[in-house]
């Protein structure tokens, strides 16, 4: 790309017609635009769940992304999993939370008040339509663990706090029982442009 625009900059500076010049700076920003967002973010008190809407983790920084399809977006703390062995309801497994596309097809009540919070809502993730362990819920101590330096705290869950958790239950109802969730390491801009998970 940048031999493309030294290219156009040289041509447009030896024959400067403005339609020219004009060129350049719309492909620049085009460029640029496909690349990353230059939206600032939406408040997440002033964030309206919208049919469309998708959840992004990025599971490096710990920041989750509440995106509609316009590519706007609110930015929230979460935690995910931690990054080493664990054993956990009967099971040894990595709880590093996978990188993955999801999407979450059922929602539940679990009864474990500590693990899932007051509530015990839980969205499960599904990966190629098959169910798996991984969802995204609360927890009784979510405003300890968010506001910590290490939030690598989870079973390989996405935690996020309730009022995030009342924002997904109604996107998750505005899609028809849907959401699309996108879990990476490290920031993709490109993920804020609408595509087919």
């Amino acid at each position: 790309m940048l031999f493309w625009v030294l290219t156009k900059l040289n041509k447009c500076l030896l024959y400067p017609p403005l339609s020219q010049i004009l060129s350049l700076l719309f492909g620049l920003v085009v460029s640029a635009s496909s690349v990353s967002t230059n939206l600032p973010p939406i408040p997440i008190e002033e964030w309206e769940a919208q049919a469309g809407d998708r959840f992004i983790a990025d599971t490096k920084e710990n920041m989750g992304y509440l995106v509609h399809e316009d590519g706007r977006y609110a930015v929230v703390t979460i935690a995910s999993g931690r990054k080493k062995i664990v054993r956990y309801i009967g099971r040894t497994y990595d709880a590093t939370t996978p990188i993955a596309r999801w999407n979450v097809q059922t929602k539940h009540i679990q009864g474990d008040r500590v693990t899932f919070g007051k509530s015990g809502r839980f969205l499960r993730l599904y990966w190629n339509d098959a169910y798996t362990s991984y969802g995204i819920h609360s927890h009784a101590y979510i405003k300890k663990i968010l506001a910590s330096d290490d939030r690598f705290q989870s079973m390989g869950c996405i935690l996020v706090d309730d009022a995030v958790m009342d924002i997904l239950y109604e996107t998750f109802e505005l899609n028809g029982q849907s959401l699309d969730v996108v879990t990476t390491y490290g920031l993709d801009h490109s993920l804020f442009a609408k595509t087919e998970l």
